[in-house]
């Protein structure tokens, strides 16, 4: 999959907090840091992002996907 954002990291799926209808997904990135993606419970089951995995952290403007291969 192509995207238009050229900012992309790397990270570590470190934490799932699920809510009802959204989930926060705390990722470790490079040099100890952290960065977090809000989306809806859907997205996450769609994706099939659980803890653990390595996904993309793609950034465009003030939004944060997260892409997993």
């Amino acid at each position: 999959m192509k995207f238009g954002a050229r900012n992309q990291l790397a990270g570590k799926v470190v934490n799932i907090k699920k809510g009802d209808v959204m989930c926060q997904v705390r990722l470790d990135v490079a040099d100890g840091a952290t960065m977090n993606s809000v989306m809806t419970m859907e997205s996450l089951t769609d994706l099939g992002i659980k803890e653990g995995d390595t996904v993309k952290v793609v950034v465009k403007a003030i939004n944060v996907l997260l892409v997993k291969d």
